[in-house]
């Protein structure tokens, strides 16, 4: 798998010395809000989100890939696929997460780094169709989203964490690149 480059981010597979940072930016209860049952990730649990990205991409071909900037080397985040469990609407689909730490927020990095995962599930994976589910009150993800084109199709309850949330989708005969 080459890694992705974009005008100031490259997106690569997740190597050791990733596993501080992120754990940083997990343990940011403001970064994590919308993200599972929103409270902070310890670092072994940071561990466990690695490990289980990068089987992602030894069994499916894709996964979450640890975003860096290009001018300093700074691991700012992780955006990329990965097929959910749950809601059952969405279970076993492919979907696009992404999470920056705080730093790194209001610059265009996520929809920088978003925009790249996209295009590599649809047009260099084949993936003909990619989901999202961010939380109600989530508009900096709702933003992403839009100027993505992905469109909000309806509402679902996520069972294991007890929210709403919406379901935006996308496919490859809407993608405009």
């Amino acid at each position: 798998m080459n890694d992705i480059r974009t005008p100031r981010l490259l997106l690569r597979r997740w190597q050791d010395d990733d596993l501080v940072p992120l754990s940083e930016i997990h343990a940011d209860p403001t970064v994590m809000q919308w993200i599972g049952d929103g409270r902070p990730r310890s670092l072994e649990e940071t561990a466990e989100d690695i490990e289980a990205w990068e089987e992602e991409w030894d069994e499916e071909g894709f996964g979450v890939f640890a975003v860096e900037l290009l001018g300093s080397g700074e691991l700012a985040g992780a955006v990329g696929l990965y097929v959910p469990d749950s809601p059952p609407e969405i279970a076993d689909r492919i979907a696009i997460t992404w999470r920056l730490g705080r730093v790194y927020w209001g610059q265009g990095y996520a929809s920088e780094a978003a925009h790249a995962a996209l295009e590599f599930a649809l047009q260099d994976r084949g993936i003909d169709r990619v989901v999202a589910a961010p939380r109600p009150g989530d508009s900096a993800s709702a933003n992403v989203l839009e100027k993505l084109g992905m469109t909000m199709e309806g509402a679902v309850q996520d069972p294991v964490h007890g929210h709403d949330l919406r379901l935006y989708t996308i496919d490859l005969t809407e993608y405009e690149g």
